[in-house]
């Protein structure tokens, strides 16, 4: 539906996010990374209706400085959460099922952009049709995702 196309490659190299809450419906993501070099990064996010992609945030480690990010949505609606105040009376995303701190609320339509800065801490919605996300970044990285609710497990782990 975003007219994004992707290479078979990619296609199998689709990543399934669920933070280890085996909630996929409402917790977790999909996304297809394109490059990540020690500079740079760019991915597609994928989320279904009403998915949320939980409360974080980028810290430095080592020599790295924490990932600045930019989310241009390309289908659909993104409700986007970051610090600030609470710049409205009611958030048309829907609370999460984890634990989420921040409420000014961005929302994303089409062709639509946000900088999200490093250690800023942030969560995002999709909206009631499902989203596509385009995330150009500076370098990505596990180990400085520092999520809110301590129970997230970032790599997903498949159990015969």
């Amino acid at each position: 539906k975003a007219s994004i196309v992707l290479t078979d490659e990619e296609k199998s190299n689709v990543e399934i996010a669920d933070f280890g809450k085996n909630n996929l419906d409402e917790i977790g993501l999909q996304l297809v990374t394109y490059i990540n070099t020690e500079r740079v990064c760019a991915k597609e996010m994928v989320l279904l209706p009403g998915q949320t992609c939980p409360e974080h945030k980028h810290i430095p480690t080592g020599t790295m400085q924490g990932k600045e990010e930019t989310f241009r949505c390309r289908y659909g609606e993104v409700y986007l959460y970051v610090e600030g105040e609470k710049n409205v009376a009611e958030i048309k995303g829907k609370i999460p099922p984890t634990d989420v701190t921040v409420f000014h609320e961005i929302v994303l339509k089409p062709g639509e952009q946000y900088t999200i800065m490093p250690e800023t801490l942030h969560w995002f919605q999709a909206g009631k049709d499902g989203a596509v996300i385009s995330e150009f970044s500076t370098r990505s990285t596990d180990e400085t995702d520092i999520f809110t609710d301590s129970t997230i497990v970032r790599e997903t782990k498949i159990e015969d």
